[in-house]
């Protein structure tokens, strides 16, 4: 199999979006298209996936070692970044609506907002303080609108409240991400809809290789590698898989979502 080269970049400006969270800009840009990713190296830590926010950034939720490692790293510093095509990217067709979880706001949903691609956006954090990004920068590209668990901005309640709101039959496209158990409860009201297959969902799985050879990332009963085959999956190919059951450790044994 051809190996994809390792890219160094130098990291130009890191924006804190909130305590756990930044924003790494990089001193060159790559044609990245919502939902595709990269393998990140921090050199002497680990190598982990990390899905691009914007052509030229990662945003980044310190949670390991390796973003521990990248969180001590100051502008200037020089990392390496291995960029990976996936076959698997969010391809919205039509009236589009995009629903995001803390986290799962960041990488792929602001790309698809900020290039014009998601008509309307749901956008739902634990606190007000949570929310990501400037408020002003996704309103402006698309018609937003946000729920905090504790009713400090927006919608007193879930992302899901809003959703069933919206009617989710009445969109061509529905691309999700966030926690996995909130994705699934999207998952559930567009089965509830009778459209499960227009819903495109952005999965979260523990990668060794990221190039499909080492089957950590594999999907039960199908088989199918999230680093190959996805990350993006409509709703229609996983609503009978582990999804929103469980996934695997480094070791890869299960764990519950």
């Amino acid at each position: 199999m051809h190996k994809i080269p390792s890219v160094p970049v130098v990291i130009t400006e890191i924006i804190e979006e909130s305590p756990s969270l930044r924003t790494f800009v990089f001193s060159r840009r790559f044609p990245a298209e919502p939902g595709q990713f990269c393998m990140v190296w921090v050199p002497g830590t680990d190598e982990i996936p990390m899905a691009f926010s914007a052509q030229n950034a990662i945003t980044v939720q310190k949670v390991g070692e390796a973003t521990e490692a990248l969180f001590a790293l100051s502008p200037g510093g020089r990392d390496r970044y291995q960029r990976t095509a996936r076959k698997r990217i969010y391809p919205p067709s039509g009236r589009t609506l995009a629903v995001a979880g803390g986290v799962g706001a960041a990488p792929p949903l602001r790309l698809l907002a900020t290039s014009g691609a998601a008509d309307d956006f749901i956008l739902g954090a634990r606190t007000a303080d949570e929310l990501l990004f400037p408020p002003g920068e996704l309103s402006g590209c698309t018609n937003l609108q946000c729920a905090t668990d504790d009713g400090t901005s927006g919608h007193h309640g879930f992302v899901t409240d809003l959703l069933r709101a919206a009617d989710p039959s009445s969109y061509d496209t529905i691309c999700v991400c966030g926690p996995e158990v909130m994705m699934n409860a999207v998952l559930s009201i567009l089965c509830e809809a009778g459209c499960p297959e227009k819903g495109q969902f952005s999965l979260h799985r523990y990668m060794k290789c990221g190039v499909g050879i080492c089957g950590s990332c594999c999907i039960d009963p199908t088989g199918l590698r999230v680093c190959r085959d996805g990350p993006v999956f409509t709703g229609d190919v996983i609503i009978d898989s582990e999804f929103g059951s469980y996934a695997r450790d480094a070791s890869g044994r299960r764990k519950s979502v």
